[in-house]
């Protein structure tokens, strides 16, 4: 038997209704990961964000020939915002990393960073 066109029209109502329920019921889950992401990008742009050219480097040689390092042989790092986040974003790089034409590394003493130019 088939069905007449209000018993379709019908039909095709309920099914858009519970498709609707279902799509409201997912709204808090869209919301909260849109949440998630923006802090997560907002981390992101922030944990990078460090300028190499405000670190005071010093021209050092070593097996491998000239380097920079910061801070200087028996020097403490000043603590600038531009130093932390740089030593932070290497952290999370596992302490090596290439950024703008350079090669950054940690010492093993966690506090002082080297570069070299990459070429």
């Amino acid at each position: 038997m088939s069905q007449s066109p209000d018993e379709k029209t019908q039909k095709l109502g309920e099914a858009l209704a519970r498709l609707r329920d279902g799509l409201q019921s997912l709204q808090p889950a869209v919301e909260a990961i849109d949440a998630y992401l923006s802090s997560l990008g907002q981390r992101i742009e922030e944990r990078l964000t460090w300028n190499p050219n405000k670190i005071k480097w010093v021209q050092e040689t070593g097996a491998k020939g000239p380097y920079e390092r910061y801070p200087a042989k028996d020097q403490k790092a000043e603590s600038t915002e531009d130093y932390r986040n740089m030593l932070q974003d290497l952290k999370d790089h596992k302490s090596a990393m290439n950024q703008e034409g350079y090669f950054y590394w940690v010492f093993p003493d966690a506090s002082t960073v080297g570069r070299r130019k990459k070429g």
